[in-house]
């Protein structure tokens, strides 16, 4: 059999394999689909006008490398028929039989149609050249993904690398022994109080591992996602670990809208162990389990509270650490709740431009009105009220066809963690005075 000679073929594909983190046989497999478009190029350039040339028309013809003997050979599949239409799939009963008469028309032989060494040509060699290069882009993306699509939703040590335009590009790793893969982290995933120089370590939420022709690093990671938090609380509490306590929700707003705010989470926990305080379990003794998670964040504040199944009760503890006089749940069905506070607690209730109740409401799943408690009049409150939920129910049947079409985009809740301990005392928010504010 002919063989084309490729010099130095062995050690070509031992150096790409080490320089690209890929198994000898990826690089392998990719160059014999770069020699095959090659061929297809060479003979493209024997026809002038290329007629019957569909994108389908060598799907007969396979590449084979001979890496011992350094060369490769082009083998093409043919039908055996008596009258032969198109050479390049079919060969005559005829010919065949003249070296097996045993042969039978519809049967398929496989038959070396390599060119000859002169013949390939410079242009098909350059085809092969390019062709290469991408199939072994394309063969190093497939493996990426098959090594971290199983990790999506997992946490991951990264190392910073590198700046590009907002994002940082940093190197993960899936496992111990394994090569470093470049991951995205974009600007709204990043978190205001990190310090990403070069060389700087964090953990990383995988949230995303990209599929198709996707230019740059394929993974997105994530300092911001709530599921980080979820993870360390995860690392630090034993009680978690072992189902003992449970994470309920997380409400986490690591970009808060203005400069003035700082990142906050608030975590709803639970317990069946009569015995066993979920909250305290999450901060520790001497606060020492939360203030780990809270390092590790860079300083954000962390509220840890008990979920409790009456609403009522879980919304005065997702308020924490404001002190709650009452909640009614005013029209349960648009879950909806007005919380009584006292004056001197309307700051804290409402937080900092608005953040405390906006992650109150987030993590339990109301619309939180905080009122004064003095200021309230709950006739006329419950009048409002009624008229709204009357109006709603008016319009509910012509609401009703476009339920099918609704596109609503849920608010990021996920788990969290605490930051008072239990002795003490809250402390107050800087905060201009308000009397009511509505979520």
């Amino acid at each position: 059999m002919s063989m084309v000679a490729l010099p130095g073929l062995k050690d070509m594909i031992d150096g790409i394999s080490r320089e690209r983190n890929l198994p000898k046989h990826s690089v392998q497999a990719a160059l014999k689909e770069a020699l095959m478009k090659g061929y297809e190029r060479f003979r493209r350039t024997q026809r002038i006008d290329g007629d019957g040339f569909d994108e389908e028309y060598f799907n007969n013809f396979e590449v084979e490398l001979d890496v011992e003997e350094e060369g490769f050979r082009v083998l093409a599949t043919k039908t055996i028929v008596d009258e032969v239409d198109n050479s390049d799939h079919q060969i005559s009963l005829t010919e065949v039989q003249e070296v097996a008469p045993e042969a039978q028309t519809g049967d398929t032989v496989v038959l070396d149609v390599t060119p000859d060494q002169g013949d390939f040509g410079r242009m098909a060699a350059i085809q092969t050249k390019q062709v290469l290069a991408q199939k072994l882009r394309d063969q190093q993306r497939k493996l990426v993904q098959e090594e971290f699509q199983d990790l999506e939703g997992t946490i991951l040590q990264a190392r910073v690398l590198r700046f590009e335009r907002q994002s940082v590009i940093m190197a993960v790793v899936s496992g111990f022994g394994q090569p470093e893969v470049e991951a995205e982290l974009l600007k709204r995933d990043q978190l205001p109080n990190d310090n990403y120089r070069a060389n700087a370590t964090f953990r990383v939420y995988l949230k995303k591992v990209s599929e198709g022709s996707h230019r740059g690093p394929q993974l997105l990671v994530s300092r911001a996602d709530a599921g980080l938090v979820v993870y360390l609380f995860e690392n630090e509490v034993p009680e978690i670990q072992d189902d003992v306590v449970r994470i309920v929700a997380v409400a986490r707003e690591a970009n808060p809208p203005s400069r003035h705010v700082g990142p906050r989470t608030k975590i709803a926990v639970d317990t069946l162990e009569r015995d066993v305080d979920p909250v305290g379990a999450c901060i520790g003794a001497r606060g020492s389990r939360i203030q780990a998670v809270v390092n590790e964040l860079r300083g954000e504040k962390i509220d840890v509270i008990r979920w409790s199944p009456d609403p009522s009760t879980y919304i005065a503890n997702a308020l924490s650490p404001a002190r709650v006089d009452e909640v009614r749940l005013v029209d349960p069905e648009g879950r909806q709740a007005h919380v009584l506070v006292g004056e001197d607690q309307l700051s804290l209730a409402i937080g900092k431009e608005g953040q405390n109740v906006r992650l109150a409401a987030r993590l339990t799943g109301w619309k939180i009105d905080i009122k004064d408690s003095r200021k309230y009049d709950e006739a006329a409150e419950t009048e409002k009220i009624s008229a709204l939920i009357e109006a709603r129910r008016q319009s509910q049947p012509a609401m009703d066809e476009y339920d099918d079409e609704d596109d609503y985009e849920e608010e990021e809740v996920a788990i969290a963690p605490p930051v008072p301990q239990p002795d003490e005392e809250p402390e107050l928010e800087e905060e201009p005075e308000l009397e009511e504010q509505q979520v």
